[in-house]
């Protein structure tokens, strides 16, 4: 048997043979992928993936649906952009399964996902003969070459170019407060919890006329580089919201997407090869967005300031202008028996309601009649009052965030939940006994530290030099507190 010391490039051999056999093991693991998904098939997550766990991929790798881990203990069956690790499409946005064994992702005609822990059953309800990932992104069941169900035509909150849109759809943000909705020759962003539309855009119909009882139009963003909208069988659109990146050449690694965000905003993104560029927001002006600032707050158009309506309250960045009330408050409760009010009123001037082309108003002939319409109204949350036109709108909803205008003839009234000025009070007076009774107690040390020192002063000399116990307040085991946070992934 020959040493190694002999053949100097035995080793270097040895670590070219194991290189190749690892590149080898990674690269059919890569291709052992599926392109396709036939009856039996079925996939659980494994406990050792750190974040997606792909099941399927398009013909192109530039797509792949999977397990993708959240929060570490749950996850959502998800198409991602693979470069880039953008989820484009979740398959039950609204419930996430949990990350174990018992999760399972099966094709028997139809694909589920079923978790006996959180009793989660999400299926394309079809009978089909395979599952693919198109290039595009788009997930079909597939009969015969023809599509049963697609992922395309049930959108969440984001749609890829070449995907067409429909009034039969909404794309809904993530946190489920806002949607996108076509209507007859327009599209809209809607509150919906507030059951408002604060965005509107109408076709301008430069290109062609959309034309009544000629089908319902539908959206599509254009690999050119614009979102456009269209009527059935119409080639050219009807109108077109243009992209930073409008009529730019088009590569072969170049994709676009628009998005619902959280903030109610829709914002277009443009993958140049390698990173997300923005390319587009329907809404600009921080304040014309349905909640800039929160609750109870104020939004000043052009520098975006906020503040709170009720001026003994600052703001706090990400929380906004706190108030106990919610949704459910009644300002008629038992607080009102004997003439006694379970809320207080902050009045504001320069204030006009968002988006108020949207929401319905009275004439009234005083800001006090105005006041007195909501005042006596149980579910009434605020009014506001313009000296000029006279109107007079009523807010039957939480208050979100006004629009500060400047103009002292608009004024607010507001009422305010009772119950966060009595927990102020509770612990006021929490605080006072507590202060009284760190007096007494004080004073008892104070005398009992008298009568001590009398005593010792009768010790004999050599007295003082008794040991006795102590605890150094200086000493590490005090000093070691700390205070750390972890995030939960």
């Amino acid at each position: 048997m020959l040493g190694t010391h002999e053949h100097p490039n035995l080793i270097a051999i040895l670590l070219l043979l194991l290189t190749l056999e690892t590149t080898l093991r990674w690269s059919s693991a890569a291709t052992s992928i599926a392109q396709e998904l036939e009856k039996g098939f079925w996939a659980a997550p494994e406990s050792s993936t750190a974040s997606f766990q792909a099941v399927m991929r398009d013909p192109s790798g530039n797509f792949s649906l999977g397990f993708l881990r959240v929060n570490e203990k749950q996850l959502f069956l998800a198409i991602l952009h693979v470069a880039s690790a953008e989820a484009l499409w979740v398959a039950n946005p609204r419930q996430a399964a949990s990350w174990s064994g018992t999760t399972r992702l099966l094709f028997n005609g139809s694909l589920v996902l079923t978790d006996p822990k959180t009793r989660l059953s999400w299926s394309t309800a079809t009978n089909g003969d395979r599952a693919v990932l198109l290039n595009n992104s788009n997930l079909q069941v597939q009969s015969s070459l023809r599509a049963l169900w697609e992922s395309f035509h049930s959108p969440t909150n984001t749609l890829v170019e070449g995907q067409n849109f429909t009034s039969a759809m909404a794309l809904v943000s993530a946190n489920g407060l806002y949607s996108l909705r076509l209507g007859d020759d327009f599209m809209g962003l809607y509150d919906d919890n507030q059951h408002l539309l604060y965005w509107k855009h109408s076709a301008l119909e430069t290109k062609t006329e959309i034309k009544q009882g000629q089908g319902p139009i539908y959206a599509r963003v254009n690999s050119q580089g614009y979102l456009g909208m269209y009527q059935t069988n119409d080639k050219l659109p009807a109108d077109v919201q243009k992209f930073n990146s409008f009529q730019q050449s088009v590569t072969s690694t170049s994709f676009l997407f628009i998005r619902l965000e959280p903030d109610g905003n829709l914002r277009g993104y443009y993958w140049d090869g390698s990173n997300w560029l923005l390319n587009y927001r329907a809404i600009s002006e921080t304040c014309d967005l349905p909640r800039p600032c929160g609750s109870y707050a104020l939004c000043t158009p052009g520098g975006s300031a906020c503040s709170c309506l009720d001026n003994r309250t600052r703001f706090e960045p990400g929380g906004g202008c706190s108030n106990t009330a919610s949704a459910d408050s009644d300002f008629c409760g038992e607080g009102n028996i004997g003439g006694r009010k379970s809320f207080r009123v902050v009045r504001r001037s320069g204030v006009d309601p968002p988006h108020k082309e949207s929401l319905s108003h009275v004439t009234t002939s005083s800001l006090v009649e105005c006041e007195a319409l909501c005042q006596n109204n149980c579910s009434c949350w605020g009014a506001l009052y313009s000296n000029s036109t006279g109107f007079c709108y009523l807010l039957d909803l939480p208050i979100q965030t006004m629009l500060g205008t400047g103009d002292g003839s608009k004024v607010g009234y507001f009422k305010f939940s009772k119950g966060e000025g009595g927990k102020k009070r509770v612990w006021v007076r929490v605080g006072v006994v507590v202060v009284v009774t760190v007096l007494v107690m004080v004073g008892v040390v104070v005398m009992g530290g008298g009568v001590c020192v009398r005593r010792w002063k009768k010790r004999k000399e050599d007295d003082w030099a008794s040991p006795g116990p102590y605890k150094n307040l200086g000493s590490a085991s005090f000093r070691s507190i700390e205070m750390s946070s972890s995030s939960g992934g």
